[in-house]
């Protein structure tokens, strides 16, 4: 249950930028120039299979209204298809985030993908603007500077000491991005994005786009379909968000994610129950013990043998990104156990160095604000906080702060784009969303494939966040199948199917 730095903040650009290039400026697409990788990021391919993989940066406008005004370079992978004399095109992916890093993602789904798909196509992973090596945003010099702002914030803020260092941690953080930013600040949108990867689909020949996003990377896909349908071959999208809640009501669009959080960690509660001795947390009442933990750790935080100390915050969080992974349930049972009994034995009381030149990066909140609207008062979060709690008891508070951010973002009218969402492709959409996926709930799944012009949904009887293969995600043969045929042949499974997961929780 190891907590992640999950923030709740709002961020700006800071990154190189060079003139556009003519080919660029005019909306020309020259050809991406593929080049060696650098070894640290094909270190984990076996040496037989590097021949395969190739790299390249490729130049699009910072503002696409004013593509003169410089570029920002498109970091990509490419593994090459197996079969050249039968390749169909390009697979472009995308692993989800928003902030998440594509580069490295044809490495991991080599392992996992169809091997037809591999045989057929090019994967192309590629940084989003703003994310890793596509002009990473960055808000701070030092890890130092950093620490300074993120050490007050509170993931999960109760008392309103905490509430009021949370406010202040975001306001000064938004203050300190807005300080640093650069001409890419008001343009990360996903927007954007699907403009970008216009850009690219172009560049590297295909006259039509094949896509397969995951999670955040379902809203680009949709985002493409819209403003390019006619450029549409096949876009698949694994874990989908509900892109109209998404892109006009950010803080009910989070109200609502927790909700589905907590009615899987529900779900996960009853099947730890019925599995009995295989579930370390099954004795007694599950959801009663959980409970006990929630209400202890809101008094001040709990030392842990073999955890260390677990505040509110940290336990959340933990939760909540274990329940993406089914296969790590049983290891969440037994840490929950360990909780509980600490719970009921501990004695624990409540209650000018060298500079680290700062490696992380905020983009995953810059590009949140530019896509979701927020209110502007930093007051209506901790307002609606106690209401969400007793919705989601587990999981309410902490997304109630998440937006909070957005209240103090730098650029107050950036672009997005909030619909139609309704455009026809002429090959429908491919959607598959699990029953009981934390990040993206079922119902979200099912708004995407009613609010596109066309859309197949396939659900997936899985608990866990996507289907089709990502490392340490579930898996289902039958999506993999079905995913397959449809990027090959462009068919889509009968109406009605449901697919199994490859295994189940304990």
């Amino acid at each position: 249950m190891k907590p992640r730095r999950s923030v709740l903040i709002a961020v700006v650009v800071s990154c190189l930028v060079s003139p556009a290039p003519p080919a660029a400026a005019s909306g020309g697409h020259g050809a991406i120039e593929w080049l060696d990788c650098p070894d640290e990021m094909v270190s984990t391919v076996p040496a037989g299979e590097r021949h395969r993989y190739d790299c390249a940066t490729y130049p699009v406008p910072i503002d696409y209204a004013r593509p003169a005004a410089g570029s920002v370079e498109v970091a990509l992978l490419r593994r090459a298809a197996e079969d050249p004399a039968h390749r169909i095109g390009s697979l472009f992916v995308n692993p989800g985030g928003p902030g998440g890093r594509g580069t490295l993602l044809p490495v991991e789904l080599s392992a996992v993908l169809p091997a037809e798909i591999l045989r057929r196509f090019d994967v192309v992973g590629f940084d989003p603007r703003g994310v890793g090596r596509s002009g990473a945003i960055r808000c701070f010099a030092t890890d130092e500077e950093a620490e300074a702002v993120y050490g007050g914030v509170v993931l999960v803020p109760v008392t309103r000491p905490e509430i009021a260092s949370t406010l202040r941690a975001n306001r000064a953080l938004t203050e300190a991005c807005a300080a640093r930013g650069g001409p890419l600040l008001p343009h990360v949108s996903t927007l954007n994005v699907a403009r970008d990867l216009d850009r690219l689909r172009a560049a590297v020949g295909d006259r039509r786009l094949t896509y397969l996003g995951f999670s955040y990377g379902t809203l680009v896909g949709a985002t493409y379909a819209n403003l390019f349908p006619h450029r549409v071959r096949a876009i698949i999208g694994d874990g989908n968000v509900d892109p109209e809640l998404r892109t006009t009501d950010g803080l009910e669009y989070l109200r609502q994610r927790a909700a589905g959080m907590e009615a899987v960690l529900d779900a996960f509660l009853r099947r730890c129950a019925e599995v009995g001795e295989r579930c370390d947390f099954s004795e007694g009442d599950p959801a009663a013990k959980l409970a006990e933990i929630r209400a202890r750790l809101r008094q001040g935080p709990l030392t842990v043998p073999g955890l260390g100390q677990l505040d509110l915050g940290a336990f959340t969080d933990g939760v909540s990104s274990t329940l993406y992974i089914p296969q790590e349930y049983a290891e969440l049972a037994t840490l929950l156990q360990a909780v509980y009994e600490t719970v009921h034995t501990s004695t624990t009381t409540l209650g000018g160095a060298a500079s680290t030149p700062y490696t992380g990066d905020e983009s995953e909140f810059a590009v949140t604000c530019a896509d979701e609207p927020y209110p502007r008062n930093p007051a209506v979060f901790p307002a609606v906080a106690p209401l969400w709690e007793r919705q989601a008891p587990t999981f309410g508070r902490g997304h109630a702060f998440a937006g909070v951010s957005c209240a103090t973002w730098p650029v107050r009218q950036p672009e997005r784009y909030d619909g139609p969402w309704d455009r026809r492709t002429a090959t429908p959409l491919l959607l598959f969303g699990n029953y009981h996926d934390p990040a993206t709930n079922y119902t979200f799944n099912q708004r995407m494939a009613a609010e596109l012009g066309a859309a197949r949904l396939v659900p997936v009887d899985a608990f866990g966040h996507t289907s089709l293969g990502r490392p340490n995600r579930p898996r289902s043969d039958c999506a993999q199948a079905i995913a397959a045929r449809y990027l090959v042949d462009l068919a889509l499974p009968p109406a009605g199917t449901v697919c199994q997961a490859d295994t189940q929780p304990f």
